[in-house]
């Protein structure tokens, strides 16, 4: 690690990494700080197999985290270089990160930074935004649109990826293992890791969104809040092909966008389980740009319902399970 990198910037600099979403909030991230570098691994023991059959969304995760990281280092003075995947007889072993200091730090990536505490996961409807069509340059602009593409789907191509979460959901319904992983992650004796309770919606909340992953809730819990149906944009990344490789650079798109969205005062709610299955990927693929793409996540983008109270941040692992020093 640089001398000139104190350990107290390092470690606040991966807690906010470790604020990236990931599947069911499993955080399967683990984070080696060298002499020379710091290195991030996906943490084989905490993959999702009935769910992330492949681990690609583990990846994707990791990707975020790895934007989380880079941005949180921006905002504290440090330029990072990342060689991906420098190890060929480690497949885990996703990227080292390298560092010089930066001739400045704008309040931009000061804000930016400031983001990613305020980004959370949202599944309640939405209210359409404002002058979207004039917000989607910037989105584009955030990310390396060579490695990753973005396509905003119309109202018309809509149902279709309705169809596409309503068919992943009936091919699951007799799915025991997927269903008791479901279970698993939203136990309410988690303290750690997995998705609380407040992060979930009411089942009348769940009907007026056709694209949210269905987990299991209370019947009674009717939490409920303005009685419209979903109207938020429907974005879908996609890369040219469905690589470790491309998940990463996939995650740390879904980063940018997620905290751009953020500093834009919208809402987002990360979609996964539509392209868990081939069959509603295949849906999703004709609806894109370019048919040959793999689509890897969808966003829903909008306003937060009116009168919504603020969220406790959801739970994350301690520093020192994800964090190690190799001096």
């Amino acid at each position: 690690m640089n001398a000139a990198l104190d350990t107290q910037t390092l470690r606040g600099a991966v807690q906010l990494a470790c604020r990236a979403p990931s599947l069911h909030n499993i955080q399967p991230w683990h984070w080696v700080a060298g002499n020379a570098s710091v290195d991030l691994f996906v943490d084989p023991h905490r993959k999702v197999t009935a769910t992330d059959r492949s681990g690609r969304e583990a990846i994707i995760s990791c990707g975020a985290a790895l934007d989380h990281f880079r941005v949180a280092m921006a905002a504290a003075g440090w330029v990072t270089h990342v060689d991906q995947f420098p190890n060929p007889n480690d497949r885990d072993h996703l990227a080292s990160v390298y560092f010089a200091p930066a001739e400045d730090v704008t309040q931009a990536r000061r804000d930016r930074a400031k983001a990613i505490l305020r980004r959370r996961t949202n599944r309640l409807p939405f209210r359409a935004p404002k002058r979207f069509e004039a917000f989607e340059p910037v989105l584009r602009s955030s990310f390396d649109n060579e490695l990753v593409t973005l396509d905003v789907l119309t109202d018309d191509e809509r149902p279709r990826l309705a169809e596409a979460s309503r068919l992943t959901d009936t091919l699951r319904r007799y799915d025991d293992r997927y269903q008791h992983e479901l279970g698993w992650w939203t136990s309410p004796l988690r303290e750690a890791d997995g998705i609380p309770g407040s992060a979930l919606v009411s089942e009348s909340d769940a009907r007026r969104v056709d694209l949210n992953r269905q987990f299991p809730v209370e019947p009674l819990d009717e939490k409920s809040s303005a009685g419209t149906y979903d109207q938020a944009k429907i974005l879908v990344l996609s890369t040219p092909q469905d690589t470790r490789v491309d998940a990463l650079n996939c995650g740390e798109a879904l980063s940018a966008i997620l905290l751009e969205c953020t500093l834009a005062g919208l809402a987002t709610c990360p979609v996964t389980h539509v392209t868990e299955l081939e069959s509603s990927r295949d849906v999703i693929r004709d609806l894109l740009a370019r048919p040959a793409a793999v689509p890897q996540v969808v966003i829903r983008v909008g306003v937060e319902p009116e009168g919504e109270l603020e969220h406790k941040p959801t739970p994350r692992r301690p520093l020192s399970d994800v964090l190690e020093f190799h001096r």
